[in-house]
């Protein structure tokens, strides 16, 4: 591993597999948080983006200098397989979307967890938030359950 590059946890559980940065904090919610001097990089995680499928658009429903709240929807993504919600996962201030998406929407899907961040805010993450670890024993509930959804009979 490049020493430039950060720590991750490997993760596979099923089908799925991932690498987990361990310098960012995960919701349950399948966002991940990026401190960078001061400022939260906000972005999908790699089960997200499997989930909505190839994020075709987006968009904001908010302004920069906004004042926002963990749980708020900020505005939505659209994927070959579903449309979702972006929600606020900082309790502070919204400093604006990556300007890199409007000329690039495959970014999410290719580097998720790099180039392919969402938003930035100011502020303190939701109290709720988790280590690489304990998302990882996240997922393992969350695929276990999507997997006993499927043997089961409705």
């Amino acid at each position: 591993m490049d020493p430039g590059e950060p720590k991750v946890l490997f993760y596979k559980r099923s089908h799925f597999v991932t690498r987990l940065p361990v310098d960012r904090l995960y919701t349950s919610s399948h966002y991940w948080l990026l401190e960078q001097q001061g400022t939260w990089r906000i972005g999908l995680t790699k089960f997200s983006t499997h989930l909505v499928g190839e994020i075709v658009d987006y968009g904001f429903d908010i302004q920069p200098s906004a004042t926002v709240r963990a749980g708020q929807v900020l505005g939505w993504i659209e994927g070959f397989k579903a449309v979702s919600d972006l929600v606020c996962v900082v309790n502070g201030t919204f400093r604006g979307c990556n300007p890199n998406l409007s000329k690039n929407t495959e970014v999410i899907d290719r580097d998720c967890y790099g180039k392919g961040w969402l938003y930035e805010a100011a502020g303190q993450p939701d109290s709720l938030c988790l280590s690489a670890e304990k998302y990882a024993a996240h997922l393992d509930t969350t695929i276990d359950g999507l997997l006993e959804k499927r043997r089961s009979p409705d």
